[in-house]
């Protein structure tokens, strides 16, 4: 782990993943894979396909926890977390769950506490285009949406 630690918030003994290096926007953080492969959403996992989600290796990816401004994505065909705005030494890493979730185990009350929280985080098919189209989104999320006649702009 030459690039992150893991740190324990005292208050609510959330861990999270955070950065001890810096990285531009577009920049590989570290290449991933899996433990293990399920047909089912778990809180754990990130979805690669319709009824495949990984369990995450390294594990400590797994403390990359959601924002509304997230730093980073799990790029699902790439096999690579990647930058998607800059980060600096002491950030904690963050993605947006919609951008590689269709369907999520458990929706949840965001407290990222950003300018732009959009409240309520559902997988992205529960999840407005007007807001998805303010995300990078992995291909297979893309691919969905476009099944389902919608027309998007993802961020690149």
């Amino acid at each position: 782990m030459d690039f992150c630690e893991i740190k324990i918030d005292i208050e609510n003994e959330h861990k999270g993943l955070f950065s001890t290096k810096n990285y531009s926007k577009g920049n590989l953080v570290i290449g991933f894979g899996s433990t293990k492969v399920v047909t089912t959403p778990h809180y754990l996992t990130v979805q690669i396909a319709i009824d495949q989600h990984i369990h995450l290796s390294p594990s400590y990816l797994q403390f990359i926890n959601h924002s509304c401004n997230p730093n980073v994505l799990f790029n699902t065909t790439t096999m690579e977390l990647e930058s998607v705005r800059d980060v600096i030494a002491g950030d904690e890493f963050t993605f947006f769950y919609p951008a590689t979730e269709w369907k999520m185990s458990q929706k949840f009350d965001c407290h990222c506490g950003e300018k732009k929280c959009i409240g309520l985080i559902k997988g992205a098919a529960d999840t407005s285009i007007e807001i998805l189209n303010n995300y990078q989104l992995t291909d297979f999320i893309q691919s969905m949406l476009i099944e389902k006649g919608n027309s998007i702009d993802s961020k690149d």
